[in-house]
């Protein structure tokens, strides 16, 4: 990860401009993560550890001083496996002083289900997130759902009526007839649990939303939360496809501080990144901006088209994070 993961001037003039008069008062952030530098090969910041004050910290660069709760996941990676106990001790720990926020209980297929439910109990944490490095699957990228989330999972999060965070994979992501399928299977058979679809459905490409979304209407149990994806059709494709009362904003740190954005092209994506050779196009050089200020333009600009009220928007900011994590009065 870049170095120059801090606010400049450039992108503080940004967020004033184009943003701050936008975002509402406060803020649920329903998708980031916190480490320790034992277990990344990157820093963030300031301090080498990220919890919860340094999250605090490290988010006001893009949501200013907003008072901001969170839903916190574990960061962990196939690399990593012996260090998952301590990344979800670490989630739990950052909730101790801050009962609006929220955290996740990151699995591996292996784990045994009744360990899980016990573990999760026992640190006070509220649902799942799988990722599908941990599948044996070879390339993980293009893995099927039970591969990472096997249905076990399942079973244990409806009696405990948990969220679980998916990040599906695959080449067409939600126009994928495999993801469709199991995403269906799941909300259908286990509607205790609440399955959230993180990056806007992997909408990077937003034609895949376009074209997957409508198969997906009528899951009371379905939501979405916006992360690091900054193709605002993707986010307005679940607006009017599903309804802006399922989408929830997520920030995705650490991504939100490197630089660059994500892009749709062909039936694909890609990422742009400060090291990408790109920035010195034509007639000018570019200076990237914050992925997470990128991010939060595309949001501004779904809303925009989708017409949204004052109200829908804080709604994707705050309310219907509240209503899904219980917090507050909600």
């Amino acid at each position: 990860m870049s170095a120059n993961n801090t606010a400049s001037d450039l992108d503080r003039e940004f967020f004033a401009r184009e943003l701050d008069a936008f975002l509402p008062d406060r803020i649920f952030d329903a998708h980031t993560h916190l480490w320790k530098e034992e277990w990344v090969s990157w820093s963030v910041g300031e301090s080498p550890d990220v919890g919860r004050p340094e999250y605090d910290t490290l988010i006001s660069a893009i949501h200013g001083n907003r008072p901001t709760e969170a839903l916190f996941i574990p960061f962990a990676t196939e690399d990593n496996r012996p260090k998952i106990p301590a990344a979800n001790q670490w989630v739990s720990d950052s909730l101790s002083a801050h009962p609006d926020s929220r955290g996740l209980f990151f699995i591996t297929p292996e784990d045994d289900p009744e360990h899980v439910r016990e573990q999760v109990r026992k640190l006070g944490l509220h649902g799942l997130k799988c990722y599908h490095s941990m599948s044996s699957l070879n390339p993980t990228w293009e893995a099927s759902i039970p591969d990472f989330l096997p249905e076990s999972f399942l079973e244990i999060a409806n009696q405990e009526s948990w969220v679980i965070t998916l990040h599906m994979v695959k080449t067409r992501a939600v126009a994928d007839p495999d993801n469709l399928h199991w995403i269906r299977h799941y909300c259908k058979t286990y509607p205790n649990m609440k399955l959230i679809l993180a990056h806007s459905a992997r909408g990077f490409q937003p034609g895949h939303n376009l074209e997957g979304l409508a198969n997906l209407k009528g899951l009371d149990n379905l939501y979405f939360d916006t992360s690091a994806n900054c193709e605002s059709i993707a986010h307005q494709a679940i607006m009017r496809i599903i309804g802006p009362e399922k989408l929830m904003y997520g920030s995705d740190l650490p991504v939100s501080h490197m630089r660059g954005r994500s892009l749709g092209v062909a039936d694909t994506f890609l990422w742009l990144y400060e090291q990408t050779p790109v920035w010195n196009e034509k007639h000018r050089s570019i200076q990237p901006l914050l992925i997470g200020l990128e991010h939060l333009q595309s949001v501004k600009w779904a809303c925009w088209s989708e017409r949204l009220t004052d109200t829908q928007v804080e709604d994707i900011f705050w309310n219907n994070a509240a209503r899904l994590f219980k917090v507050g009065d909600n």
